[in-house]
């Protein structure tokens, strides 16, 4: 779910603050379980993003990759990972994506 050249890429958690729907989301995740989506802008480099999270609600804040990779949905008796990360996903601003 994290490759080393997207971990390099990825601004330290508060190095976009303040630049507002001008920030830049570098990875996106999403879920095939319910159709949520996480557009990480900023990461510490361990396991905390901070980006912009659609699922009831579409709203800023923080999340886990570690929560991420143990979401899984049961299909046929076993347990699948629910969430992916789009592998052609380019970097777009939060204004672009309708944050």
């Amino acid at each position: 779910m994290m490759t080393d050249t997207l971990r390099k890429q990825l601004p330290e958690l508060y190095a976009q603050d303040g630049k507002g729907k001008q920030a830049v989301a570098y990875v996106h995740y999403f879920s095939l379980a319910n159709n949520w989506h996480w557009y990480g802008t900023e990461y510490d480099g361990d396991d905390t993003f901070f980006g912009l999270v659609r699922g009831f609600e579409t709203e800023l804040g923080f999340f886990s990759l570690i929560e991420l990779s143990r979401v899984s949905i049961r299909v046929g008796g076993v347990d699948i990972p629910a969430v992916e990360r789009d592998l052609h996903w380019t970097p777009k601003t939060l204004e672009e994506l309708g944050g």
